[in-house]
């Protein structure tokens, strides 16, 4: 579909209108959306809250930073407090604020594999699914149970305490069941797939269900080529397959759309941000022009 921006911000609110229902999917290009790009880079929020251990451990982008093999729990533990306290401490900001406008009077769910904690700001519990954890908890690290920790205060206190890129021993959190070490509720190698691990996918899942024979629109959101699996591939196959589905995604740079969905279709290859801001604009627009018929 070969249209200029305006038309394309247009399309994609003539489609959120006459949806039933909109699942959007979002990953990492939402967070950059929002001017967040600490993943991988040393940008002005990674050196406000991360700088030190980048400058002292040699890596650039906190996700290096979680990767990286420290020598003691108490400089990994310090990096972590400060990784995820800045998750929590920076604000979700006007993408979210605009993306909340677009939808608030829809039927809608966000499936999200973000971890930054940023969607549950704005949106309410029951309509996201982090299906891929959230930093807002904590697992034990064996896991010997199926328990999660709620991870805001052992956060706060680790991360004022830190010094020279070390927290003190007797803040390193442990499982109060095998005395292990507690760890981020986040995919990984420990990645605990229990009773909360499930509740997530099955809000998604009920949503889909309820939805799956009405006008629903997949709303793909800043979702890169690392992990398909997710949010994209589904995306696409249920778009194939439900008769009234449509799918839009919105990417500068990774926006894909398979020949088989051409029909069913379109992508968005713009900042995110800049398109919902449009999408806000053109909506007021439309809403002052029938105020005034």
């Amino acid at each position: 579909m070969k249209c200029n921006f305006n038309e394309q911000v247009n399309l994609l609110l003539e489609h959120i209108d006459k949806a039933d229902a909109v699942c959007v999917g979002a990953a990492a290009g939402m967070s950059v959306a929002a001017g967040y790009d600490c993943a991988y880079h040393n940008d002005k929020y990674f050196e406000k809250y991360l700088g030190e251990f980048g400058r002292k451990y040699g890596f650039e982008g906190s996700f290096n930073g979680y990767y990286y093999r420290y020598q003691t729990s108490e400089e990994r533990w310090a990096f972590l407090a400060a990784a995820i306290y800045m998750n929590m401490d920076l604000p979700d900001g006007p993408v979210y604020e605009n993306l909340f406008d677009l939808l608030k009077e829809k039927t809608y769910f966000i499936v999200t594999t973000n971890q930054d904690t940023l969607f549950s700001r704005r949106f309410p519990e029951n309509r996201v699914g982090t299906i891929q954890g959230d930093f807002r908890w904590l697992q034990c690290i064996r896991p010997c149970h199926d328990e999660l920790f709620e991870s805001k205060k052992l956060i706060e206190e680790m991360y004022v305490n830190i010094r020279d890129c070390r927290i003190p021993t007797e803040l390193i959190p442990h499982c109060p069941k095998c005395g292990r070490e507690l760890e981020p509720w986040v995919r990984g190698f420990t990645f605990l797939e229990g009773e909360k691990y499930r509740e997530e996918y099955n809000k998604w899942n009920r949503f889909l269900m309820e939805n799956k024979d009405k006008n629903i629109l997949f709303l793909e959101l800043g979702v890169g080529r690392m992990t398909p699996m997710f949010i994209r591939e589904p995306f696409w196959n249920m778009t194939y397959s439900w008769p009234k589905a449509f799918y839009i995604a919105i990417n500068p740079q990774d926006a894909l759309l398979p020949k088989e969905l051409k029909e069913k279709g379109f992508t968005i290859k713009e900042d995110i941000a800049g398109v919902l801001e449009n999408a806000i604009k053109r909506k007021k627009e439309q809403a002052g022009k029938a105020g005034m018929e």
